[in-house]
Protein backbone atom coordinates (compact mmCIF):
# COMPACT_ATOMS: atom_id res chain seq x y z
CA UNK A 1 0.00 0.00 0.00
CA UNK A 2 1.45 3.22 -0.87
CA UNK A 3 2.29 5.25 2.20
CA UNK A 4 2.17 9.27 2.27
CA UNK A 5 3.58 11.39 5.05
CA UNK A 6 2.49 15.10 5.15
CA UNK A 7 4.62 17.64 6.30
CA UNK A 8 2.89 20.39 7.77
CA UNK A 9 -0.57 20.66 9.74
CA UNK A 10 -2.27 23.86 8.46
CA UNK A 11 -5.08 24.28 5.95
CA UNK A 12 -2.53 22.97 3.15
CA UNK A 13 -1.78 19.34 5.24
CA UNK A 14 -5.14 18.61 7.31
CA UNK A 15 -6.82 18.35 3.61
CA UNK A 16 -3.94 16.26 1.67
CA UNK A 17 -4.38 13.71 5.00
CA UNK A 18 -7.80 13.27 4.83
CA UNK A 19 -7.91 12.97 0.79
CA UNK A 20 -5.00 10.44 1.32
CA UNK A 21 -7.04 8.84 3.85
CA UNK A 22 -10.30 8.70 1.93
CA UNK A 23 -8.15 7.26 -1.22
CA UNK A 24 -7.44 4.20 1.05
CA UNK A 25 -3.44 4.81 1.43
CA UNK A 26 -1.23 4.95 5.09
CA UNK A 27 -0.84 8.16 6.05
CA UNK A 28 0.70 10.00 8.29
CA UNK A 29 0.66 13.87 9.14
CA UNK A 30 3.95 15.57 11.04
CA UNK A 31 4.14 18.86 12.27
CA UNK A 32 6.71 20.53 13.80
CA UNK A 33 4.39 22.98 15.60
CA UNK A 34 1.40 22.93 17.59
CA UNK A 35 -1.76 22.08 15.11
CA UNK A 36 -4.38 24.78 15.31
CA UNK A 37 -7.48 23.11 17.52
CA UNK A 38 -10.22 22.94 14.22
CA UNK A 39 -7.51 20.95 11.90
CA UNK A 40 -6.96 18.42 14.60
CA UNK A 41 -10.47 18.01 15.30
CA UNK A 42 -10.85 17.24 11.76
CA UNK A 43 -7.91 14.73 11.98
CA UNK A 44 -9.51 12.98 14.83
CA UNK A 45 -12.56 13.10 12.90
CA UNK A 46 -10.72 11.30 10.21
CA UNK A 47 -8.76 9.02 12.41
CA UNK A 48 -5.91 10.31 11.02
CA UNK A 49 -2.21 9.56 12.79
CA UNK A 50 -0.71 12.40 13.12
CA UNK A 51 2.14 14.04 15.70
CA UNK A 52 3.21 17.84 16.77
CA UNK A 53 5.78 19.56 18.45
CA UNK A 54 8.62 17.49 16.77
CA UNK A 55 9.39 14.97 13.35
CA UNK A 56 9.36 11.29 13.80
CA UNK A 57 12.42 10.60 11.26
CA UNK A 58 12.20 7.06 10.71
CA UNK A 59 7.95 7.23 10.11
CA UNK A 60 8.59 9.91 8.00
CA UNK A 61 11.57 8.57 5.71
CA UNK A 62 9.63 5.25 5.30
CA UNK A 63 7.35 7.14 3.32
CA UNK A 64 6.72 6.41 -0.35
CA UNK A 65 5.64 9.86 -1.57
CA UNK A 66 5.77 12.66 1.08
CA UNK A 67 2.98 15.89 0.32
CA UNK A 68 5.04 19.19 1.99
CA UNK A 69 2.79 22.58 3.07
CA UNK A 70 4.20 25.72 1.18
CA UNK A 71 5.49 27.21 4.21
CA UNK A 72 8.08 24.89 4.83
CA UNK A 73 11.38 25.59 3.11
CA UNK A 74 13.61 23.16 1.18
CA UNK A 75 16.34 24.43 3.40
CA UNK A 76 14.20 22.32 6.47
CA UNK A 77 16.51 19.53 7.70
CA UNK A 78 13.78 16.80 7.58
CA UNK A 79 13.28 17.94 4.05
CA UNK A 80 17.00 17.56 3.03
CA UNK A 81 16.71 14.21 4.89
CA UNK A 82 14.03 13.48 2.24
CA UNK A 83 15.51 14.69 -0.56
CA UNK A 84 18.63 12.30 0.57
CA UNK A 85 16.73 9.41 0.63
CA UNK A 86 15.32 9.90 -2.83
CA UNK A 87 11.19 9.92 -1.83
CA UNK A 88 9.67 12.12 -4.00
CA UNK A 89 7.95 15.36 -2.96
CA UNK A 90 4.84 17.22 -4.15
CA UNK A 91 2.62 19.63 -2.90
CA UNK A 92 -1.11 19.45 -2.16
CA UNK A 93 -2.16 20.86 -5.93
CA UNK A 94 -0.18 18.14 -7.02
CA UNK A 95 -2.02 15.20 -4.86
CA UNK A 96 -5.22 16.50 -5.05
CA UNK A 97 -4.98 17.24 -8.77
CA UNK A 98 -4.67 13.64 -9.36
CA UNK A 99 -8.48 12.80 -8.51
CA UNK A 100 -10.62 16.05 -10.10
CA UNK A 101 -12.44 13.71 -12.45
CA UNK A 102 -14.19 15.90 -14.69
CA UNK A 103 -13.66 18.97 -12.75
CA UNK A 104 -11.91 22.00 -14.30
CA UNK A 105 -9.46 24.23 -12.62
CA UNK A 106 -8.65 27.95 -13.26
CA UNK A 107 -5.50 28.60 -11.22
CA UNK A 108 -4.42 31.97 -10.42
CA UNK A 109 -0.87 33.35 -9.86
CA UNK A 110 1.67 36.74 -9.79
CA UNK A 111 3.85 38.06 -7.47
CA UNK A 112 0.86 40.79 -6.82
CA UNK A 113 -3.00 41.04 -7.15
CA UNK A 114 -3.24 37.24 -7.40
CA UNK A 115 -5.69 36.77 -4.29
CA UNK A 116 -8.39 40.22 -5.82
CA UNK A 117 -8.22 38.29 -9.00
CA UNK A 118 -8.98 35.25 -7.48
CA UNK A 119 -11.56 36.32 -5.56
CA UNK A 120 -13.50 38.03 -8.24
CA UNK A 121 -13.23 35.10 -10.41
CA UNK A 122 -14.94 33.14 -7.75
CA UNK A 123 -17.57 35.40 -7.27
CA UNK A 124 -18.28 35.68 -10.83
CA UNK A 125 -17.85 31.91 -10.91
CA UNK A 126 -20.56 31.43 -7.85
CA UNK A 127 -22.91 33.94 -9.02
CA UNK A 128 -23.52 32.87 -13.05
CA UNK A 129 -24.53 29.79 -10.63
CA UNK A 130 -21.52 27.28 -11.22
CA UNK A 131 -20.85 24.79 -8.91
CA UNK A 132 -17.12 25.91 -8.16
CA UNK A 133 -14.90 25.73 -5.10
CA UNK A 134 -11.93 28.73 -3.83
CA UNK A 135 -8.98 27.10 -2.17
CA UNK A 136 -5.03 27.58 -2.29
CA UNK A 137 -4.03 30.48 -0.57
CA UNK A 138 -7.26 31.12 0.24
CA UNK A 139 -10.77 29.47 1.10
CA UNK A 140 -10.58 26.07 2.02
CA UNK A 141 -8.06 23.20 1.50
CA UNK A 142 -8.14 22.22 -2.50
CA UNK A 143 -7.46 18.48 -1.29
CA UNK A 144 -10.46 18.32 1.84
CA UNK A 145 -12.59 20.16 -1.03
CA UNK A 146 -11.63 17.52 -3.36
CA UNK A 147 -12.52 14.40 -0.60
CA UNK A 148 -15.56 15.63 0.40
CA UNK A 149 -17.21 17.52 -2.60
CA UNK A 150 -18.08 17.17 -6.08
CA UNK A 151 -17.49 20.19 -7.70
CA UNK A 152 -17.55 21.04 -11.74
CA UNK A 153 -14.86 23.81 -11.11
CA UNK A 154 -12.08 24.90 -8.46
CA UNK A 155 -10.91 28.08 -8.65
CA UNK A 156 -7.45 28.41 -7.01
CA UNK A 157 -5.25 31.03 -6.14
CA UNK A 158 -1.34 29.47 -6.25
CA UNK A 159 1.75 30.58 -4.46
CA UNK A 160 5.38 30.02 -5.87
CA UNK A 161 6.25 27.52 -3.64
CA UNK A 162 2.99 25.75 -4.18
CA UNK A 163 3.58 25.86 -8.22
CA UNK A 164 7.27 24.63 -7.36
CA UNK A 165 5.78 21.36 -5.83
CA UNK A 166 3.23 20.70 -9.48
CA UNK A 167 4.56 18.57 -12.24
CA UNK A 168 1.77 16.86 -13.85
CA UNK A 169 -1.35 19.04 -12.59
CA UNK A 170 -2.53 20.94 -15.51
CA UNK A 171 -4.82 24.31 -15.46
CA UNK A 172 -7.34 24.53 -17.39
CA UNK A 173 -7.16 28.03 -17.36
CA UNK A 174 -3.79 29.81 -16.08
CA UNK A 175 -3.89 33.07 -14.88
CA UNK A 176 -0.15 35.26 -14.53
CA UNK A 177 -1.11 38.61 -13.35
CA UNK A 178 2.84 39.72 -13.06
CA UNK A 179 6.27 38.75 -12.06
CA UNK A 180 8.32 41.21 -9.92
CA UNK A 181 10.78 40.50 -7.34
CA UNK A 182 9.38 38.70 -4.29
CA UNK A 183 10.63 35.61 -1.79
CA UNK A 184 13.99 35.94 -3.57
CA UNK A 185 15.45 34.58 -0.30
CA UNK A 186 13.53 31.43 -0.95
CA UNK A 187 15.20 31.45 -4.54
CA UNK A 188 18.78 31.76 -4.07
CA UNK A 189 18.69 35.62 -4.31
CA UNK A 190 17.79 34.87 -8.22
CA UNK A 191 15.53 36.62 -9.56
CA UNK A 192 15.27 33.93 -13.08
CA UNK A 193 14.67 30.86 -10.34
CA UNK A 194 11.71 32.89 -9.35
CA UNK A 195 10.45 33.92 -12.74
CA UNK A 196 10.70 30.37 -13.40
CA UNK A 197 8.08 28.98 -10.70
CA UNK A 198 6.15 31.32 -11.71
CA UNK A 199 6.08 30.12 -15.48
CA UNK A 200 5.10 27.05 -14.14
CA UNK A 201 1.58 28.24 -14.29
CA UNK A 202 1.48 26.86 -17.85
CA UNK A 203 3.40 23.50 -17.35
CA UNK A 204 0.85 20.73 -19.17
CA UNK A 205 -1.18 23.46 -20.52
CA UNK A 206 -2.87 21.90 -24.36
CA UNK A 207 -4.37 23.76 -27.56
CA UNK A 208 -7.59 23.07 -25.64
CA UNK A 209 -6.56 25.37 -22.53
CA UNK A 210 -6.28 28.80 -22.10
CA UNK A 211 -3.39 31.25 -20.25
CA UNK A 212 -4.20 34.73 -19.39
CA UNK A 213 -1.25 37.36 -18.60
CA UNK A 214 -0.46 40.74 -18.50
CA UNK A 215 0.61 41.99 -22.12
CA UNK A 216 2.80 44.76 -20.08
CA UNK A 217 4.95 42.53 -17.98
CA UNK A 218 8.13 42.91 -19.62
CA UNK A 219 9.73 39.60 -17.21
CA UNK A 220 6.81 37.66 -19.08
CA UNK A 221 7.32 38.92 -22.44
CA UNK A 222 11.05 37.81 -21.61
CA UNK A 223 9.85 34.52 -20.45
CA UNK A 224 7.74 33.87 -22.86
CA UNK A 225 9.95 32.90 -26.00
CA UNK A 226 11.49 30.09 -23.50
CA UNK A 227 8.46 28.13 -23.74
CA UNK A 228 6.48 26.03 -26.78
CA UNK A 229 3.33 27.21 -25.39
CA UNK A 230 0.57 25.16 -27.16
CA UNK A 231 -2.15 27.11 -25.44
CA UNK A 232 -5.17 29.63 -25.99
CA UNK A 233 -3.01 33.05 -24.93
CA UNK A 234 -5.52 35.86 -23.81
CA UNK A 235 -3.15 39.03 -22.66
CA UNK A 236 -4.57 41.83 -20.86
CA UNK A 237 -3.16 45.59 -21.26
CA UNK A 238 -3.07 49.34 -20.42
CA UNK A 239 0.12 50.15 -22.08
CA UNK A 240 1.09 48.10 -24.63
CA UNK A 241 -1.79 46.95 -27.40
CA UNK A 242 -1.23 43.04 -27.34
CA UNK A 243 -3.56 41.76 -30.00
CA UNK A 244 -3.80 37.63 -30.20
CA UNK A 245 -5.94 35.36 -32.35
CA UNK A 246 -7.89 33.96 -29.14
CA UNK A 247 -8.87 37.36 -27.28
CA UNK A 248 -7.78 40.04 -25.42
CA UNK A 249 -8.66 42.77 -23.19
CA UNK A 250 -6.96 46.08 -23.74
CA UNK A 251 -7.68 49.36 -21.01
CA UNK A 252 -8.48 52.77 -22.73
CA UNK A 253 -10.66 56.16 -21.06
CA UNK A 254 -11.16 53.90 -17.89
CA UNK A 255 -13.01 51.46 -20.14
CA UNK A 256 -11.99 47.88 -21.39
CA UNK A 257 -13.38 45.35 -23.77
CA UNK A 258 -12.27 41.86 -22.85
CA UNK A 259 -12.58 39.34 -25.44
CA UNK A 260 -12.44 35.15 -25.55
CA UNK A 261 -13.01 33.51 -28.65
CA UNK A 262 -16.22 34.79 -29.95
CA UNK A 263 -17.20 36.17 -26.59
CA UNK A 264 -16.49 39.16 -25.46
CA UNK A 265 -17.85 42.12 -22.16
CA UNK A 266 -17.41 45.94 -21.92
CA UNK A 267 -15.94 47.36 -18.64
CA UNK A 268 -16.35 50.82 -17.38
CA UNK A 269 -13.84 51.26 -14.25
CA UNK A 270 -15.95 53.86 -12.68
CA UNK A 271 -18.97 51.66 -12.17
CA UNK A 272 -16.59 49.24 -9.89
CA UNK A 273 -16.28 49.86 -6.06
CA UNK A 274 -12.47 49.24 -6.58
CA UNK A 275 -10.33 51.71 -8.31
CA UNK A 276 -6.77 51.92 -9.00
CA UNK A 277 -4.87 50.73 -12.44
CA UNK A 278 -4.00 47.57 -10.37
CA UNK A 279 -7.50 46.83 -9.85
CA UNK A 280 -7.98 46.90 -13.56
CA UNK A 281 -5.67 44.69 -14.29
CA UNK A 282 -7.71 41.97 -11.94
CA UNK A 283 -10.30 42.76 -13.62
CA UNK A 284 -9.36 42.22 -16.85
CA UNK A 285 -7.57 39.33 -16.01
CA UNK A 286 -10.77 38.45 -14.40
CA UNK A 287 -13.22 39.15 -17.39
CA UNK A 288 -11.25 36.68 -19.59
CA UNK A 289 -10.63 33.89 -17.52
CA UNK A 290 -14.43 33.83 -16.55
CA UNK A 291 -15.22 34.11 -20.39
CA UNK A 292 -12.59 31.33 -21.35
CA UNK A 293 -15.20 29.40 -18.39
CA UNK A 294 -17.95 30.10 -20.73
CA UNK A 295 -19.49 32.71 -18.20
CA UNK A 296 -21.94 34.92 -20.27
CA UNK A 297 -20.89 38.47 -20.44
CA UNK A 298 -23.82 40.10 -18.48
CA UNK A 299 -23.31 38.16 -15.75
CA UNK A 300 -19.41 38.99 -15.62
CA UNK A 301 -20.26 42.63 -16.20
CA UNK A 302 -23.06 42.53 -12.54
CA UNK A 303 -20.29 40.55 -10.75
CA UNK A 304 -17.57 42.84 -11.20
CA UNK A 305 -19.54 46.06 -10.72
CA UNK A 306 -21.03 44.03 -7.37
CA UNK A 307 -18.13 43.67 -5.88
CA UNK A 308 -16.42 44.69 -2.49
CA UNK A 309 -12.48 45.47 -2.19
CA UNK A 310 -10.71 42.59 -0.51
CA UNK A 311 -9.49 42.82 3.04
CA UNK A 312 -6.10 44.10 4.14
CA UNK A 313 -5.61 45.19 0.45
CA UNK A 314 -6.42 49.10 0.06
CA UNK A 315 -9.33 48.72 2.53
CA UNK A 316 -10.43 51.85 3.62
CA UNK A 317 -10.68 51.79 7.61
CA UNK A 318 -12.01 55.25 8.36
CA UNK A 319 -11.86 59.18 8.00
CA UNK A 320 -11.35 61.25 11.52
CA UNK A 321 -10.48 64.56 11.70
CA UNK A 322 -9.91 65.11 7.93
CA UNK A 323 -7.23 61.68 7.62
CA UNK A 324 -8.32 59.17 5.90
CA UNK A 325 -6.65 55.31 7.14
CA UNK A 326 -5.92 52.99 4.92
CA UNK A 327 -5.18 49.42 5.88
CA UNK A 328 -2.75 47.79 2.55
CA UNK A 329 -1.15 45.28 5.11
CA UNK A 330 -1.22 42.73 2.45
CA UNK A 331 1.52 44.70 0.40
CA UNK A 332 4.26 42.79 1.33
CA UNK A 333 6.64 43.01 -1.59
CA UNK A 334 7.67 46.40 -3.33
CA UNK A 335 5.36 46.05 -6.75
CA UNK A 336 2.19 45.97 -4.54
CA UNK A 337 3.42 49.31 -3.03
CA UNK A 338 4.12 51.06 -6.26
CA UNK A 339 0.43 50.52 -7.37
CA UNK A 340 -0.94 51.34 -4.06
CA UNK A 341 1.53 54.62 -3.94
CA UNK A 342 0.11 54.91 -7.62
CA UNK A 343 -3.60 55.38 -6.96
CA UNK A 344 -2.89 57.81 -3.85
CA UNK A 345 -4.60 61.27 -4.62
CA UNK A 346 -4.16 62.86 -1.23
CA UNK A 347 -0.86 63.79 0.49
CA UNK A 348 0.67 60.82 2.67
CA UNK A 349 1.57 59.67 5.89
CA UNK A 350 3.07 55.89 4.77
CA UNK A 351 3.81 53.54 7.27
CA UNK A 352 6.08 50.84 5.88
CA UNK A 353 8.88 48.06 7.02
CA UNK A 354 9.38 44.91 8.54
CA UNK A 355 11.44 41.99 7.09
CA UNK A 356 12.63 42.71 4.30
CA UNK A 357 13.04 40.24 1.34
CA UNK A 358 15.96 41.61 -0.45
CA UNK A 359 14.33 44.63 -1.63
CA UNK A 360 14.95 47.27 -4.35
CA UNK A 361 13.09 50.49 -3.08
CA UNK A 362 13.70 52.31 -6.40
CA UNK A 363 10.77 52.00 -8.19
CA UNK A 364 9.14 53.56 -5.01
CA UNK A 365 11.47 56.78 -5.26
CA UNK A 366 9.77 59.22 -7.40
CA UNK A 367 6.07 58.22 -5.94
CA UNK A 368 7.33 58.81 -2.45
CA UNK A 369 9.18 62.03 -3.34
CA UNK A 370 5.95 63.44 -5.28
CA UNK A 371 3.25 62.34 -2.22
CA UNK A 372 4.86 61.45 0.96
CA UNK A 373 5.58 64.02 3.55
CA UNK A 374 6.31 61.29 6.01
CA UNK A 375 7.50 58.13 6.32
CA UNK A 376 7.40 55.96 9.62
CA UNK A 377 9.75 52.86 9.39
CA UNK A 378 7.84 50.33 11.66
CA UNK A 379 10.02 47.01 12.34
CA UNK A 380 12.81 46.31 14.29
CA UNK A 381 15.17 47.02 12.08
CA UNK A 382 14.56 49.92 10.05
CA UNK A 383 17.95 51.19 8.80
CA UNK A 384 18.19 49.86 5.00
CA UNK A 385 14.16 51.89 5.13
CA UNK A 386 16.24 54.76 6.98
CA UNK A 387 18.57 54.91 5.08
CA UNK A 388 17.09 54.57 0.99
CA UNK A 389 14.19 57.56 1.45
CA UNK A 390 16.38 60.05 3.83
CA UNK A 391 16.48 62.71 1.59
CA UNK A 392 13.41 61.25 -0.50
CA UNK A 393 10.88 61.99 2.16
CA UNK A 394 11.26 65.25 4.11
CA UNK A 395 10.12 63.56 7.66
CA UNK A 396 11.57 59.75 8.51
CA UNK A 397 10.85 58.45 11.56
CA UNK A 398 11.80 55.02 12.65
CA UNK A 399 9.34 53.01 15.21
CA UNK A 400 10.73 49.89 16.58
CA UNK A 401 6.86 48.57 17.80
CA UNK A 402 3.69 49.05 16.46
CA UNK A 403 2.04 51.16 19.38
CA UNK A 404 5.01 54.00 18.36
CA UNK A 405 4.78 53.87 14.52
CA UNK A 406 1.36 54.37 15.28
CA UNK A 407 1.42 57.09 17.63
CA UNK A 408 4.24 58.75 14.87
CA UNK A 409 1.28 58.41 11.98
CA UNK A 410 -1.11 59.90 14.01
CA UNK A 411 0.85 63.48 15.58
CA UNK A 412 2.55 63.61 11.85
CA UNK A 413 -0.77 63.25 9.75
CA UNK A 414 -2.78 66.78 8.54
CA UNK A 415 -6.70 67.27 7.98
CA UNK A 416 -6.37 66.26 4.22
CA UNK A 417 -3.87 63.61 4.21
CA UNK A 418 -4.17 59.86 4.17
CA UNK A 419 -2.47 57.79 6.05
CA UNK A 420 -1.21 54.46 4.13
CA UNK A 421 -0.39 50.93 6.28
CA UNK A 422 1.61 49.31 2.54
CA UNK A 423 4.64 47.68 4.24
CA UNK A 424 6.90 46.35 1.27
CA UNK A 425 8.17 44.08 3.90
CA UNK A 426 7.06 40.56 5.29
CA UNK A 427 5.40 40.87 8.84
CA UNK A 428 7.19 38.17 11.06
CA UNK A 429 9.21 40.78 12.88
CA UNK A 430 6.15 42.57 14.82
CA UNK A 431 3.37 40.14 14.20
CA UNK A 432 2.01 37.02 13.11
CA UNK A 433 1.12 37.64 9.56
CA UNK A 434 -0.14 40.35 7.40
CA UNK A 435 -3.59 40.01 8.50
CA UNK A 436 -2.25 40.58 12.18
CA UNK A 437 -0.49 43.42 11.03
CA UNK A 438 -4.19 44.52 9.12
CA UNK A 439 -6.18 43.66 12.14
CA UNK A 440 -4.33 45.35 14.66
CA UNK A 441 -3.98 48.74 12.27
CA UNK A 442 -7.73 48.72 12.22
CA UNK A 443 -8.25 48.32 15.51
CA UNK A 444 -5.98 50.59 16.67
CA UNK A 445 -7.79 53.62 13.99
CA UNK A 446 -11.20 52.95 15.89
CA UNK A 447 -10.14 53.36 18.95
CA UNK A 448 -7.77 56.14 18.73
Amino acid sequence: MKNIVVLGGGISGYGSAILAKKKGFGVFLSDSGRIADRYRQKLDEWQVPYEEGGHSEERILAATEVVKSPGIPETAPIVRKIRAAGIPVISEMEFAGRYLGKARCICITGSNGKTTTTSLIYKIMRDAGLNVALGGNIGESFAYSVATGDYDWYVLELSSFQLDGMFKFRAHIGVLMNITPDHLDRYDHCFQNYADSKMRITQNQTSRDWFVYSGDDETIWQQLPRYDLRVRQLPFAARSAVASGAGDAFLCDGKFTAAAGKASVEIDMSKMRIAGLHNAYNAMAAALATLAAGVAPARIRKSLYDFAPVEHRLEPVAEKNGVLWINDSKATNVDSVWYALESMKRPLVWIAGGTDKGNDYGPLKEFARQKVHTLVCMGLDNAKLVGEFSGVVPEVISADSFEAAMAAAKVAARPGDTVLLSPACASFDLFRNYEHRGEMFKEWVNQH
